[in-house]
């Protein structure tokens, strides 16, 4: 609101001094402004006992106190949400709040009832479902003994990809229920694609500023100690990422193998970037030089025209746009309605309107780009405005399949290449095609780390681990291993792994066997799924050892998955079921029960994509 003479006690000269500043402070700057006018006017409202006008008794003692106790809940998959998390703790306790903050696994329920500031942040898994350490909150909130929150003002934060049918699922169920048991939106609800940075940030700015309205507590110190704090942090980080250089690009398949599986070394030196096992590698690729030379010439445009990239008003060459900073290979409901909306494509609009969904997902799951514009003939709309649309290629992430313990200063990586027909055109997984295809020893790639809390090592080197990693799954158990060596751990260890064939596909085979000579890996079972005329897999592994699997079990083992979420996951989920039931002697719901306080006690816990 601007001021003016009729609004404010103050005359035409103040507030148009007013109207130029306030706009231009920040968050920390208001609230200590704030801080400090309402210090100042208690001591002249004691020396002069003078009344105080409406419209500045809100920064008063006598106005109503909103809480500076926050509870911040996350739920998360792979970090994202617990990174931001935490960064909101930080900013929020900067400026003199008091902040408790929790993954939703941890988190007691019945606590909620006493919350009056809650702040959500929160991932999608799968189809829609909420990641792991969500899963016992959410049901709690969804049951019938969440209580009514009346009194309870809150905000959440959704994150997700827009490519997925049910975007951000997770993050509208909370604030739908939070609604429904009588919660008030602090600040609308943000659903955040895989580019998150900007609106996180934004999201967490509107949440300080709606906090600190009306806020009786004084903040003048913490917030002027906010103003000179730096976050301790490497420089490089998922917005500003690391060139490594490549060390070695090596393929793990044997001549006559179906699948190419890359290993891939490269060096962290000079970075500061630290990783512990079950950690993340992200890489920034690159789109196919072919696709995008295919693209530009189906919509007949000038490879050298300027496009504007990214929000700071800075241009590139549309070819280098298109290779290094726009995604080209993924379409999106969101994209699509867009392009319908700048072309007024009849067919288009057709795809999306209602009674076609199916249709419709069918179509965004097995086309890209170049597709589009083919199929709708868009050929003839302006680079600059078509571009527009488009969003930032996001990262790829990969299990890191190192220990920095063994391995200082570098990161190992096991890449599976993604090649495939469609349409009558071959198809290619972005990430992994550029580094089988155009990466060699030399080169450098832009990267970071993504911390991963939920995957972890347990804390005390005795503890028994059981790790099922099929295919590329097995990564971050190379690393597991390389760290227990490294440490002494005692515990004992069993990996189940699989893949097709035995004589081709058996990755990291001589690692493996030298780590079970050692006694580093206790037990290994391995499933080959083509050279047997019945496929197997690491699930039937599983069940043929239940005994012994319940045994670990019982003696406080902790189990890792990695690997396919939307199959090999569930179907070893089922199999851990089948287990507790048949050895254990436990109903279905029992067992259910078991694997959820496992996943709450840490003891359970999945990299799943």
């Amino acid at each position: 609101m601007e001021l003016q003479v009729t609004n404010s006690p103050f005359n035409q000269e103040q507030a148009e001094l007013l109207n130029r500043l306030l706009p231009t402070l920040t968050d920390t700057q208001r609230i200590w402004l704030g801080g400090y006018i309402a210090a100042s006017l208690g001591t002249a409202v004691a020396a002069s006992n003078a009344p105080v006008s409406a419209p500045l008794a809100v920064l008063t003692e006598n106005a109503p106190a909103i809480s500076k106790e926050v509870t911040v809940l996350f739920g998360s998959q792979t970090g994202n949400s617990d990174r931001l998390a935490k960064k909101l703790t930080k900013k929020l306790e900067e400026n003199g709040f008091q902040v408790t903050v929790s993954a939703m696994g941890s988190y007691k329920s019945n606590n909620l009832k006493k919350v009056e500031n809650l702040l959500i942040v929160v991932s999608t898994q799968g189809e829609g479902e909420p990641p792991d350490n969500a899963i016992p909150f959410y049901e709690f909130l969804h049951s019938k003994r969440a209580p009514k929150l009346d009194s309870l003002r809150y905000s959440v934060l959704a994150l997700g990809d827009t490519s997925y049918e049910f975007f951000c699922q997770t993050g509208k169920d909370f604030d739908k229920r939070l609604e429904e048991l009588g919660g008030k939106q602090l600040t609308p609800r943000v659903d955040c694609d895989v580019d998150f940075d900007e609106p996180a940030a934004e999201w967490m700015n509107q949440v300080l500023g709606a906090l600190s309205e009306g806020s009786s507590a004084q903040t003048t110190g913490t917030a002027s100690q906010s103003a000179v704090t730096a976050e301790v942090e490497s420089e490089y980080s998922r917005t500003n990422p690391f060139r490594a250089e490549v060390l070695e690009n090596l393929n793990l398949n044997g001549r006559g193998s179906d699948r190419e599986t890359r290993h891939i070394e490269l060096s962290l030196e000079g970075s500061g970037l630290q990783y512990e096992p079950g950690d993340s590698l992200g890489i920034y690729p690159e789109n196919h030089p072919r696709l995008v030379d295919e693209l530009i010439e189906a919509f007949g445009w000038n490879a050298d025209e300027l496009v504007p990239v990214g929000k700071n008003g800075e241009e590139r060459a549309l070819r280098e746009a298109l290779l290094t900073y726009y995604e080209i290979t993924v379409l999106t409901k969101p994209l699509l309605t867009q392009v319908a909306e700048l072309t007024s494509n009849p067919e288009l609009t057709s795809l999306l309107s209602a009674g076609h969904e199916a249709e419709l997902r069918t179509y965004l799951a097995e086309h890209d780009l170049l597709d589009l514009v083919q199929d709708f003939n868009l050929k003839g709309v302006s680079a600059r405005s078509f571009t527009a649309l488009l969003r930032k290629i996001p990262a790829r992430l990969y299990s890191i399949a190192s220990s920095l313990k063994a391995n200082p200063d570098e990161v190992h990586l096991t890449v599976r290449t993604v090649r495939y027909e469609n349409q009558g055109r071959e198809r290619y997984g972005v990430c992994s095609v550029q580094l089988a295809e155009r990466v060699e020893a030399g080169d450098t790639l832009p990267v970071f780390i993504q911390n991963n809390p939920n995957f972890k090592l347990p804390e005390s080197g005795d503890t028994p681990i059981i790790m099922i990693g099929p295919g590329t799954g097995v990564a971050p158990f190379r690393a597991f291993l390389g760290e227990r060596e490294e440490t002494g751990a005692e515990g004992k260890t069993w990996l189940f792994y699989g893949d097709q064939h035995f004589s081709t596909d058996f990755l990291y085979q001589v690692e493996w066997q030298r780590w079970l000579k050692e006694g580093v890996l206790t037990r290994m079972d391995v499933a080959f799924s083509r050279d047997t005329d019945q496929k197997v897999y690491v699930q039937h592994r599983m069940l043929e050892k239940s005994k012994e699997i319940y045994q670990w079990l019982q003696e406080g083992a902790a189990i890792y998955i990695c690997g396919d979420e939307k199959k090999m996951a569930h179907d070893v989920h089922a199999a851990l079921a089948t287990i507790l039931e048949q050895e254990g002697g436990l109903s279905p719901e029992e067992a259910a029960d078991y694997l959820t306080q496992m996943q709450q006690q840490k003891r359970y816990q999945r990299d799943v994509y």
